[in-house]
C-alpha cells in the first residue's frame, strides 16, 4: 500500500466515518490526488463526492467544486462541516459581507473546498479569483459535477457548463474530475469532447442499484394502484413522478387527502414555492414530493425509499436517472410504475409533434422502444435495464419479474385478431371501438360505421377489455400499431404489421393477469428499511430518528447530514456503549463523535 493510498484511507476513516473503500473509488483518487484527470461514471449512490473530496483534503490548497444546483451546494457543504471538513459555497443567496469573508478565508488557507455555481463562474470577479488562486499555488483540483449538463442534447443542458473547457486550456496544471451518474454512451462521449477530456481516464463502475426492487404493472386505476403501493409505507420519504403539471397538483392535494404528507414540484410554480417544498423535502422525514422530471438533478437525500411513476418517462436513460435517487444509502428501496396504452400515446406524440431535427426524433423514438421493450420484458427487469447499458447481469430476484413471473402463451392468433380488427375498421379508431369489436358488443358506434357486419365482429370474445388492452398494448411496443394521437389515438398498422398477418412469423406474449395484492404485497412489505431488525431495535431505531430529526431542526440543516438512516440501523443492532465502538460504526468520523458522541451514548444506554 503506497502512503498515498494509507492517507486516503486514513481520511476516509476518520473524517468519513467509513472502514473502506467502495468499488474503484480508491483508484479514482489516487490517481486524482496524484495529479491526473478523470471522468467518472458512478450511479447515484457511489460514494462520486468522496472521489474529488477526499483527493481535495490529501493536496495542498482548495478544491474548486462546479455544482448545478443551489439546494445541492448547502446541503453538500452542510455535511461537510459536520465531518469536520473546512467548505464553503459561493450562490446567489449569498450577501455581500458573506462573499467577503468566504474570499478571505480562501486566501487565507482557512478552506478546504469551495462548492461553485457555472453561471457565477462566468462572471469577471469569480475568473479573477480563481485566476489568483492559481497564481499563488492554492488551486488543489477542479471537479465537474453532474457534468451531463454539458449535454446538448440531454434534458439537464446548461449553456454555463459548455465554459469549462476553460479550465483545462487555462489551467493544464490543476487535475479535472468530471462525474455523473447518466450512463449511456454518446452523453458520455459529448462529455470527453466539451469539456475536453481526452487524455482523461475513463472510470466506469456497475451501474445495478441491488437495493433497488423495480416493479411494473399495467395501468388500470392508477390512483388505487398507488394507494395500494404505498400503504405499508407510511412515514417513508418519497417522489411520484407525473407528467403533467396539473396531474402532480391533483395527485399531491389527494395524497394529503389520503394520509400522507405530500407537497408539488413542477416548473409552473413560482420560484419561491419551488425552493420550500424541495427544501421541505430534504429535510424533513417521510415527505413525498409529487413532481415533473424539473424534479431530481442533485437531489442528495440519502434516505428515499421508493420513486414511482404514475406516467412513462421518456426513455431508459430517463427512468434509470429518475429511479435511482430512491436507496442512495443502500439499504431496501423500490422502484414502482403504473403503464399503460396510453402513456405510449403520449409519448409517440411528443417525438412527433416536437420541432427536433429528424436524427433527434429518430434517437428519442429509439430509446422510447428500448424502455417499452423493458415494461413488457418477460425476464428480470434488472437483466434488461443493465444489458441496455452494455452491463452482463444474472436474474436479480429482487423485481416483480423475478419474484412472480410472467405466463407466456403463443399470442400469434390473438395478435392477427387484434391487427385484422384494426385494419378492418379502417385504422380512424382508437383500442376501446377495437375492443368492442373484437369482443362482439352491440353499440351505437359499431352500428352507425357498419362494424358489426365486418368479419372480425366478435372474434375475440373469449378476451375480456383488460386481456385485450394488454395484447394492443404489446403490439404498440412492438412496433406493430402506432397510436396516433392527432387522430385521438386511432391504431395504424405499421411496416412491421405484414409479416405476422401473412403468418410468416410467430409472438410470444405476456398473459395478462389481474393483480389482487396478497403474497405479492407482502413480499414488498418484507423489502422495508427495518424488517430485519429485532422489536427492541426497530424501536430504538425510531427512537433514533426522533433524535436526529430534533438535532437537525435546531442546527437548521437536512436529517441526513447529521446521520444517515444506515448509520442509525447499525447503532440499534450494535448499541454501541463506549465513544471507541461508536468510531467502529460505518458513516460516525471524529468529528461527529465529538459533536454527538455523549447524545448517543445516553439514548442507546437507555432501555426506554
Amino acid at each position: 500500500m503506497t502512503e498515498r493510498t494509507r492517507d486516503a484511507l486514513e481520511i476516509l476513516r476518520t473524517t468519513f466515518g467509513y472502514p473502506a473503500f467502495r468499488g474503484s473509488q480508491q483508484e479514482i483518487i489516487t490517481h486524482v490526488a496524484d495529479g491526473g484527470d478523470a471522468l467518472v461514471l458512478m450511479p447515484t449512490g457511489g460514494g462520486k463526492s468522496l472521489c474529488y473530496q477526499i483527493p481535495a483534503l490529501l493536496r495542498p490548497g482548495v478544491g474548486i467544486v462546479v455544482s448545478p444546483l443551489i439546494a445541492l451546494m448547502q446541503d453538500q457543504v452542510d455535511a461537510l462541516l459536520q465531518a469536520g471538513v473546512r467548505a464553503a459555497f459561493l450562490n446567489s443567496t449569498l450577501d455581500w459581507p458573506e462573499v467577503q469573508e468566504i474570499e478571505r478565508r480562501l486566501f487565507s488557507g482557512d478552506l478546504d473546498l469551495l462548492y461553485i455555481a457555472p453561471e457565477r463562474l462566468a462572471g469577471e470577479r469569480s475568473a479573477g479569483l480563481i485566476e489568483r488562486l492559481h497564481a499563488q499555488g492554492r488551486i488543489a483540483l477542479f471537479a465537474i459535477d453532474e457534468a451531463h449538463c454539458v449535454s446538448q442534447w440531454g434534458h439537464d443542458f446548461r449553456p454555463e457548463y459548455l465554459q469549462l473547457s476553460a479550465f483545462h486550456e487555462r489551467y493544464p496544471d490543476i487535475p479535472r474530475i468530471a462525474l455523473t451518474a447518466t450512463a449511456d454512451e454518446a452523453t458520455r462521449n459529448e462529455i470527453v469532447q466539451r469539456l475536453g477530456l481526452g487524455d482523461a481516464r475513463i472510470f466506469i463502475s456497475s451501474f445495478d442499484r441491488p437495493n433497488i426492487r423495480y416493479t411494473v404493472v399495467e395501468k388500470d386505476n392508477p390512483r388505487r394502484q398507488l394507494l395500494a403501493f404505498l400503504a405499508d409505507r407510511k412515514g417513508e420519504a418519497g417522489i411520484v413522478y407525473c407528467l403533467s403539471r396539473k396531474k402532480v397538483e391533483e395527485t399531491a392535494a389527494w395524497l394529503n387527502e389520503q394520509g400522507f404528507s405530500a407537497v408539488p414540484y413542477h416548473a409552473g410554480m413560482d420560484a419561491a414555492s419551488r425552493a420550500e417544498n424541495q427544501r421541505r423535502f430534504l429535510r424533513e422525514d417521510g415527505l413525498i414530493v409529487c413532481a415533473t422530471i424539473a424534479f431530481g438533478m442533485g437531489i442528495d437525500k440519502p434516505d428515499v425509499r421508493f420513486v414511482a411513476h404514475l406516467d412513462l418517462p421518456k426513455s431508459i436513460e430517463a427512468y434509470y436517472q429518475e429511479t435511482g435517487r430512491a436507496g442512495r444509502d443502500g439499504e431496501p428501496s423500490e422502484a414502482w410504475m403504473a403503464y399503460g396504452l396510453q402513456d405510449v400515446v403520449l409519448q409517440r406524440s411528443r417525438i412527433d409533434e416536437s420541432n427536433a431535427p429528424p436524427e433527434q426524433k429518430r434517437l428519442e423514438a429509439q430509446k422510447l422502444n428500448a424502455l417499452l421493450a423493458y415494461c413488457e420484458a418477460p425476464r428480470c427487469r434488472r437483466v434488461v435495464l443493465l444489458d441496455y447499458f452494455g452491463e452482463k447481469h444474472e436474474a436479480c430476484g429482487n423485481c416483480d419479474v423475478c419474484l412472480d413471473p410472467p405466463e407466456l402463451f403463443d399470442g400469434t392468433v390473438v395478435a392477427q385478431k387484434a391487427l385484422s380488427a384494426v385494419y378492418r375498421t379502417g385504422q380512424r379508431f382508437g383500442a376501446l371501438h377495437v375492443i368492442d369489436v373484437l369482443r362482439g358488443k352491440k353499440s351505437d358506434k359499431a352500428a352507425q360505421w357498419g362494424h358489426d357486419s365486418l368479419s372480425v365482429f366478435g372474434v375475440g370474445a373469449e378476451l375480456d377489455d383488460a386481456e385485450w388492452r394488454a395484447v394492443l398494448r404489446q403490439l404498440v411496443a412492438a412496433g406493430m400499431l402506432h397510436a396516433d394521437l392527432a387522430e385521438h389515438g386511432a391504431l395504424k398498422l405499421t411496416a412491421d404489421a405484414r409479416p405476422l398477418l401473412k403468418g410468416e412469423r410467430t409472438l410470444e406474449l405476456r398473459r395478462h393477469v389481474a393483480r389482487k395484492g396478497g403474497a405479492k404485497a407482502k413480499k414488498a412489505k418484507a423489502a422495508t428499511l427495518v424488517a430485519d431488525l429485532s422489536a427492541e431495535a426497530a424501536a430504538l431505531f425510531e427512537r433514533l430518528r426522533q433524535w436526529r430529526a430534533d438535532t437537525a431542526r435546531e442546527q437548521g440543516v437536512p436529517a441526513y447530514v447529521i446521520l444517515h438512516d444506515r448509520t442509525l440501523k447499525e447503532l440499534a443492532e450494535m448499541r454501541p456503549s463506549t465513544r471507541g465502538h461508536l468510531a467502529m460504526v460505518s458513516g460516525i468520523g471524529a468529528a461527529k463523535i465529538e459533536h454527538y458522541g455523549d447524545e448517543l451514548l445516553a439514548l442507546l444506554g437507555d432501555r426506554g
